[in-house]
């Protein structure tokens, strides 16, 4: 087995056991080789609990400390081994070798804070949701932390902001992170929440943070308390500050939550910032008023595209106000016509003006639908009986690369290929009211 002893530093002194290449046990590893190096001790965490391996440096005592880099840290037999995922640069590493192993403290000093921003998390969600909120997994990431939790609802903006502020002043409070070894049952006695999926010895971790009235703890002013074998923060305030990104679903009965924290979490505000003032430099306006702004530009477009479709209606009906030519046909009045400006679901509005305009008489109407024909036909009550607008669809889209149509007798609707072929289908249109 492993020793691990990366709680309590990040710089330590071991021996070479084994190496593995590919799927294979060897004896080295030459320069420009890769493969897993398990030492018997190591200050490199092993993903495990959501949080992902350590990065760093393995360098060969004997050897003026040449050696390389590692790139990856897990755990194998069932977690009692560590394998280290090491690229040789300089120097052949060999089994039995002395080496030093330097965990990289920028990237273990993020994961730390997203790891502990994770236990502020759980228990901001716990306090503000409910306690039926349980972890259902997590990811701790040098540059972000993902978060699992059962809960059957999106969360409001009120809620993530809510939440966002509580873990946010228990940061402030700068309390400091303490861990205490213990039974299993010991553990559940002072309130620690056991992790989703982890599996418990006689022996637990008990990680606990933050200062609060929650019965929980030995004192019982406990904020966080959770059973966990992950690195953390010393203080609450070493994670600096934390931003939610924001909430979705991640299975039945399952929300995520994405956030930042540390370095990561102060570029994005910074990002943020930026794009506001962009924005605002756009818009012409201040910072503050540019939600204003953008809902009076809504506003405006708003008015402006009813204004434009109600132009289009008016070009579509003959020019605001005058009649289209009608014709006769069998003693039935028919406009029949291709309308430009329009689309398929203005074609129902138009041909209600037409039948109204009309009294009595049939309305065929084609609009050139982004290339494609869309075809609206319209009876008025009195000639339902004679003629339906559902066979004059299907006689004009028949002429337009198109089939079917559905709809009413007093109103339907189809589609065509193209309008090319407008004349042939307005012409099948009238060819059916002459029966």
């Amino acid at each position: 087995a492993t020793e691990f002893l990366g709680y309590d530093t990040e710089l330590a002194e071991g021996v070479v056991l084994a190496i593995v290449c590919g799927a294979e046990s060897v004896n080295s590893l030459k320069a420009g080789e890769s493969g897993w190096v398990v030492v018997n001790q190591t200050p490199f965490y092993g993903e495990s609990g959501g949080q992902v391996g350590d990065h760093g440096f393995l360098r060969i005592l004997d050897q003026h400390d040449q050696g390389g880099v590692v790139t990856d840290t897990q755990r194998f037999a069932g977690g009692a081994i560590f394998g280290h995922y090491y690229k040789a640069e300089a120097g052949a590493l060999n089994v039995g070798d002395a080496v030093q192993l330097e965990v990289n403290h920028e990237r273990r000093s993020a994961i730390r804070a997203n790891h502990s921003g994770t236990h502020l998390l759980h228990e901001a969600l716990r306090q503000a949701l409910g306690e039926h909120v349980a972890q259902r997994g997590s990811l701790n990431a040098p540059d972000r932390l993902r978060f699992d939790f059962s809960h059957n609802k999106a969360l409001s903006q009120d809620e993530l902001k809510s939440v966002e502020t509580s873990v946010n002043n228990y940061i402030r409070q700068n309390t400091s992170v303490e861990t205490r070894i213990m039974t299993p049952d010991e553990a559940r006695g002072i309130g620690a929440q056991a992790l989703f999926g982890e599996k418990y010895g006689d022996e637990v971790r008990v990680v606990s943070m933050g200062h609060a009235d929650t019965g929980k703890g030995a004192n019982g002013n406990t904020y966080s308390i959770e059973l966990c074998g992950g690195t953390h923060v010393e203080r609450t305030g070493d994670i600096g500050v934390f931003v939610v990104l924001g909430d979705s679903a991640s299975a039945a009965g399952v929300r995520r939550i994405e956030a930042l924290t540390g370095e990561a979490a102060f570029q994005y505000l910074i990002d943020q910032d930026q794009r506001l003032a962009a924005v605002a430099n756009a818009l012409k306006a201040k910072p503050a008023d540019v939600v204003d702004r953008v809902k009076a530009l809504q506003d405006e477009r708003k008015a402006l595209t009813a204004e434009i479709a109600d132009l289009r209606r008016q070009v579509a009906m003959g020019g605001g106000g005058s009649e289209s030519h009608a014709e006769t046909v069998n003693d039935i009045s028919i406009i029949a016509q291709v309308v430009s400006g329009v689309t398929g679901k203005d074609l129902p509005g138009l041909i209600d003006e037409h039948k109204s305009r009309l009294g009595s008489g049939v309305v065929v109407l084609i609009a050139d639908a982004g290339g494609k024909a869309a075809v609206a036909a319209g009876v008025t009550s009195d000639l339902v009986e004679r003629v339906s607008a559902i066979d004059l669809v299907r006689a004009t889209v028949a002429e337009l690369g198109g089939k079917g149509g559905g709809g009413r007798p007093d109103m339907a609707q189809g589609g065509g290929a193209s309008v090319e072929n407008a004349d042939a289908a307005i012409a099948a249109a009238k060819k059916l009211l002459e029966g």
